[in-house]
C-alpha cells in the first residue's frame, strides 16, 4: 500500500488531536497549539510533493510523442508506446496527463482530414452570430453536388469528436484503427461525397464569473457587537472549509460553465440539424450512413423525425455496435420494417464475419464483427 508524503505528515497529528480530545478539560491549551501548527502548515507547498502540478503539453512534440509510419503513437526517444501509469500511485495527474493528451489527438485528427483527407471545416449554426457558441463539421469537396453517392459518418458518445471512432485506439493501436480515416479515403476513392459529423461538440466552456456577495453586515440594523460576533463566525468556518478543500484538492481548478450550442445542444440534435441543413439538400440520388455507437441512436432519433425524407433520399445504414433500441425510442411499425430491409448492425462477437447474432429487438439484422469487447 501506497502512503503520501502528507498523510506521513499530517496522520500523527490528527492522531495527536483525537487523543487530547478525548482528556478533559486541562488537554484544551494543547488543542489549541495543535489546531495553530495545523493553520501554519502550507498545504499547496506539501501536497505539490505528492502531485506535481497540473501544467501539460500542448504539442505531441512536448509529450515527446509522434506518429511513426505505422500511425502508431511512440516516444520520440524510447521508440515505446504511451503509457499511462506515467506517475506511479498518482491516478488523478495520470488521468489529467492522458486527458490532455486526447485534446492535442483531437486536433491532430482535425487537421488530418484537412489536410490528408482534403476535407472543409464548416462552421454551424449556418446562420450564427460572431458572438454565439459555434461547432463545425467536416465535408468534402463535392458533398453537396455529388450527383449519385454521399456516403455520411456518425461516431459514438464521450471524449471522441469528428474523425474518431475510439480515442483508446488512437492512443494505444493507430490512427487507422481508431479514426474514420480509412473509410473516408475509400468513400472518395469510389466517388461517393462525404460529410463527417461532430455530434458530442455540444457547447464551449468558459470560466464561471465570479459572485461578490455583499456582506449582511454592510446593511443590517443589528447591534455592532452582534454583527461583529456573526462576521468573527462566518470568517472562522470560511477558514475551516479553505483548510479542508486546500487539503482535499490543493490545486483547485477553475469553474467552469457550458454555454450550449444552438439546435446542436445533444447528438440527437445535431444529427437532425446537419440532415436539415446538409443532407437533406445534397444532390445525390444514394446517401448511405456509418454509424457507431450512439450515433446509432442518434440515426434512429432522426428516422422518427423525419421518416419520410430520410427513406427517399438514404439507401443503405451500416452500424456498429450501435445502442439504439427502438422500444425505448418509441420507433415505429414503419420504421422497423424500413430498418430490417435497409440497415445492418455488426457486432462484438467472436463469431466469423458476418454470422448471424440473435437480437431480442425487431429491427435490423446483427451480425459479427469478429471482433470480441
Amino acid at each position: 500500500m501506497s502512503i503520501s508524503l502528507s498523510s506521513l505528515i499530517l496522520c500523527p497529528i490528527w492522531i495527536s488531536m483525537a487523543q487530547i480530545q478525548q482528556g478533559g478539560p486541562d488537554e484544551k491549551e494543547k488543542t489549541t497549539a495543535l489546531k495553530d501548527l495545523l493553520s501554519r502548515i502550507d498545504l499547496d507547498e506539501l501536497m505539490k510533493k505528492d502531485e506535481p502540478p497540473l501544467d501539460f503539453p500542448d504539442t505531441l512534440e512536448g509529450f515527446e510523442y509522434a506518429f511513426n509510419e505505422k500511425g502508431q503513437l511512440r516516444h520520440i526517444k524510447t521508440g515505446e508506446p504511451f503509457v499511462f501509469n506515467y506517475r506511479e500511485d498518482l491516478h488523478r495527474w495520470n488521468q489529467k496527463r492522458y486527458e490532455a493528451l486526447g485534446e492535442i489527438i483531437t486536433k491532430y485528427v482535425y487537421e488530418l482530414l484537412e489536410k490528408d483527407c482534403n476535407l472543409k471545416k464548416i462552421s454551424i449554426p449556418v446562420d450564427a452570430s460572431e458572438s454565439e457558441p459555434k461547432s463545425f463539421i467536416f465535408m468534402s469537396e463535392d458533398a453537396l453536388t455529388n450527383p449519385q453517392k454521399l456516403m455520411v459518418l456518425i461516431h459514438g458518445s464521450g471524449v471522441v469528436r469528428a474523425g474518431q471512432w475510439a480515442r483508446r485506439l488512437i492512443i494505444n493501436e493507430d490512427l487507422d484503427s481508431g479514426t474514420q480515416i480509412p473509410f473516408i479515403k475509400r468513400a472518395m476513392d469510389e466517388g461517393y461525397g462525404v460529410i463527417v459529423l461532430n455530434p458530442n461538440e455540444n457547447y464551449i466552456e468558459v470560466e464561471k464569473p465570479k459572485i461578490h456577495v455583499q456582506s449582511s453586515s454592510d446593511s443590517s440594523d443589528e447591534p455592532a457587537e452582534k454583527r461583529e460576533r456573526k462576521d468573527k463566525v462566518s470568517k472562522e468556518t470560511k477558514k475551516r472549509r479553505d483548510f479542508y478543500e486546500k487539503y482535499r484538492n490543493p490545486q483547485r481548478e477553475k469553474e467552469m460553465m457550458q454555454l450550449y450550442i444552438r439546435e446542436n445542444g445533444s447528438p440527437e440534435e445535431h444529427a437532425i440539424y446537419v440532415w436539415d441543413h446538409f443532407i437533406a439538400q445534397s444532390a445525390a440520388e444514394n446517401v448511405f450512413f456509418v454509424a457507431h455507437s450512439y450515433g446509432g441512436l442518434a440515426f434512429v432519433e432522426l428516422m422518427i423525425q423525419r421518416e419520410a425524407d430520410v427513406k427517399s433520399k438514404v439507401t443503405a445504414v451500416a452500424l456498429t455496435d450501435s445502442v439504439h433500441n427502438v422500444w425505448h425510442q418509441e420507433a415505429g411499425k414503419t420504421i422497423r420494417e424500413w430498418m430490417r430491409e435497409n440497415c445492418c448492425n455488426w457486432v462484438s462477437s467472436s463469431e466469423p464475419l458476418d454470422t448471424s447474432v440473435e437480437s431480442m429487438l425487431p429491427d435490423c439484422p446483427r451480425v459479427s464483427a469478429e471482433i470480441e469487447d
